[in-house]
This record gives C-alpha cells, structure tokens and sequence, in this order.
C-alpha cells in the first residue's frame, strides 16, 4: 500500500464533507454577524436621526435606539454562535465563569454600564441637557453610552466621564425644564451710594441686555442689599434668563457683571474700595476753606481737575452668549454627521 504524498493529503482533508460543513458554517455565522452590525448600524443612524428631529419625543427614542441597539447585537451574536454548533445550553457554565470574573476584575465594567443603562431611563438627565458636576465642569450631554458619558463644553472640548460619576455626585441641570433658574451677581457700592439711584440703574442696565426674560410676578429682575461695612454696601442683582442663554453660565454671567459695572460708573457710583478717609474738622480753630488755606490746600483742591469717564467699551460676554448658542446648535446639527462619519 503505497502512502500518499502531504499534498494529496492535505487536499484530501480541504475536500472533506466535514470541512466543508465546518467552513459553510462559519461564513454563515460571519455573515449572520455581519449582517447584524450593519441592521444595529443603520437602525442606530435612523433613529438618531428622527430623535433630532423630534424635540418632544427625543428621551423616548433614545431610550428606544439604546435599548434596541443593545438587544440586536446581543440576538446577532447568539444567533451566530448557534450557527457555528455552539451548545448553548454549555453558555451556562460559561456564564457562570462570567460572573465570577465580572464580580473581581470586570466589576468596574460592570458597573459602567449598570449606571449607563439607568441614567438612559432616569428623566433627571437627558441627552440635550446642560448639566454642571460638583467638579464644577459644565457642559451639554451629547450621548449616553455603555461605559461613559460624553459631555461638550462651550469651549468646543468633548469630555468623557464615567457613568458612575453621575450616580455618585451631585449634578445640577440647568437646562430640567422649560424654565430657566434665577443667577445671583455680586457687586459694591461706595457706603455714601443712594441705594434708590443703585438699585434703578442696575435694574435697567439688566434688562438693557436682551438675554434677560421679561419681568413676572413670580419672576422679577431685582437688587437685594446683603450687606454694608466700612469698605461699602454689599448688593445682589437677581435675574432671571432666558433658558437658551442658562446653557452659558460663564459668558452671561460675565455679560451681566460688565453691565452693571457700566451703568454704575456712568451714573457716578463709585465702588467701594478699602482705603482710609481722614476728615478734618477744625484746626487751630479753623474749618473748611479757613482750615484747607492753613494748609495751603484750598487752591490745590480746587485746581486739580475731574477725571473723565472714558467711552464705554463693547461688552464681549453678551456677544459671546449669542456667539456659544450658535455654535452649540452647529455642533448638536454636525453630530449625526459625525456619527455616520465614525461609522
């Protein structure tokens, strides 16, 4: 009996109908794999797109493009691991192990998604809200994934952060509802200042700015006196924006202390600055003019001349409020694009 050569060999093996059926199997369970990230694909584009278009719905189809996502790609899988032959019912042991490795070195992955799937269905944060973190990091949710949170800043920047970060700290929303909070601005005054005169014109130069929402009852822009010392009266201007401008804290409130500054340096209030004041009354049984011309100084006041109010500058931080709204609604229009990009 003669021996056959390796290459009749091997070519003997290639065309065995046990290879063949091995091989016609894995190209099935690759295509079936194949086939389901494309379905997970173009489902995810659909939906995204549909959810930027519907501003009412968008939590809905978020959660919807989440969960639907998640549950075909894990259908695809098993579908094509029972092509392959697997035994499914042995998945058990298997899971088993899973489990175990997700309670010691898998437990933060585990916990990342965990947080990710309910931050999707808590209401509290919603993709499209401006959110603020006890970090102080501010910026807008742009997606909720598996593992983390992408938040865009007004500086243009992406940041990612852990899922169970927001689970664990404190995060304001200023963006909850259709209404927006009330910021609190912090200025001094001279204590000499007419608080009548302060308050009149730091509330007209507030709703000079056209982020300022109109007056309610319930809502109304006003100056709070907080405080008064030796260095000056301590005020609050209480405003209420609009909820377009609560997405930039910074430059608005930035906008609205440049106003105020404004309007009291052009009605004469001058701010309170530690300094110490020494008021003669008399000498040598002289006062006023008498006392000032003891000194040789009643000249000398009177000759040293005011100074003038320099022309009032353009106030950035307003055009920057109205500049990040533009911007940030470019870039919520771009991300479906930058998705299909990535994809």
């Amino acid at each position: 009996m003669t021996r056959a050569s390796p290459l009749e060999a091997a070519r003997d093996w290639l065309s065995s109908e046990g290879l063949v059926a091995v091989g016609g199997r894995v190209l099935v369970a690759l295509a079936i794999v194949g086939a389901t990230y494309v379905l997970v694909k173009t489902m995810q584009l659909g939906l995204e797109r549909l959810r930027r278009r519907a501003k009412v719905a968008s939590p809905l189809i978020y959660i919807i493009e989440k969960v639907a996502t998640y549950a075909l790609a894990v259908a695809g899988l098993i579908a094509g691991l029972a092509t392959l032959g697997v035994d499914l019912n042995s998945f058990t042991v298997f899971a088993g192990a899973i489990g175990v490795g997700a309670g010691l070195g898998l437990q933060g992955v585990v916990k990342e998604f965990v947080s990710g799937l309910v931050l999707i269905f808590d209401p509290a944060i919603q993709v499209g809200d401006f959110i603020e973190l006890e970090s102080g990091l501010r910026g807008e949710v742009m997606e909720i994934g598996p593992r983390a949170t992408r938040l865009r800043t007004n500086d243009d920047l992406h940041v990612v952060i852990p899922n169970s970060k927001f689970m664990q700290s404190q995060v304001i929303n200023w963006t909850y509802d259709d209404e927006s909070g009330r910021i609190h601005v912090a200025f001094t005054v001279a204590e000499e200042a007419d608080k009548a005169v302060v308050r009149d014109v730091v509330i007209a130069a507030a709703q000079a700015l056209p982020f300022t929402a109109p007056d309610r009852p319930d809502r109304k822009t006003q100056v709070w006196m907080t405080g008064f010392a030796g260095e000056g009266l301590d005020f609050e201007l209480i405003v209420w924006p609009t909820l377009e401008s609560s997405r930039h804290p910074s430059s608005m409130r930035a906008a609205y202390t440049w106003a105020v500054h404004e309007a009291l340096r052009a009605a004469g209030i001058s701010n309170a600055s530690p300094q110490l004041d020494l008021r003669l009354r008399s000498l040598f049984g002289r006062e006023g003019d008498h006392a000032l011309r003891a000194l040789d100084m009643a000249d000398r006041s009177k000759s040293v001349p005011r100074e003038p109010i320099p022309e009032r500058a353009p106030n950035d931080a307003a055009a920057a409020v109205f500049d990040d709204a533009a911007r940030n609604s470019r870039a919520r229009d771009a991300e479906p694009r930058r998705r299909e990009t990535q994809a």
